[in-house]
């Protein structure tokens, strides 16, 4: 490609994960604190620091918006499509969502075929979303000399 048009592929050079959990998430009829979606982040949490899962960053949101789906996370790169899942146990899915990532991370357009996911996130799939376009790049500018 000429130096002056950007690369429609995605970067699979990088292997940076985030996966984004709903802290406010509530299950139905659980009003204890903390709620469902923070026991789930500092169950996530503790698995990322206990090492493990290389190039995933765990990072807590106040609400994805999935209230009827709860417990809730995101799974997104640059330049590989995003996924939200919901309907996952507040502890007992860290390590089926930490696989479930792994996978993703494994993609070079974070698309793992459906087989191949874990149960939760086939069930709990909520929404795919594009990866975002990269910048195009400026033109280079003329010589001076021309």
């Amino acid at each position: 490609m000429p130096d002056h048009m950007p690369d429609p592929r995605p970067d699979t050079d990088h292997a940076a994960v985030t996966l984004y959990v709903c802290a406010t998430c509530r299950t139905a009829g659980d009003a204890s604190e903390p709620r469902a979606g923070a026991r789930l982040l500092a169950a996530l949490q503790d698995a990322v620091s206990a090492g493990g899962h290389p190039g995933i960053t765990v990072e807590s949101v106040e609400c994805l918006s999935v209230c009827k789906r709860p417990c809730t996370v995101a799974v997104a790169s640059q330049g590989r499509w995003t996924y939200i899942y919901g309907d996952l146990d507040p502890v007992a899915s860290a390590g089926t969502i930490l696989d479930g990532v792994a996978l993703y991370a494994a993609t070079p357009d974070g698309i793992v075929p459906w087989k191949a996911r874990p149960q939760e996130f086939r069930k709990g799939v909520v929404a795919r979303l594009p990866p975002f376009p990269p910048p195009v790049a400026a033109p280079p500018l003329p010589d001076a000399a021309e």
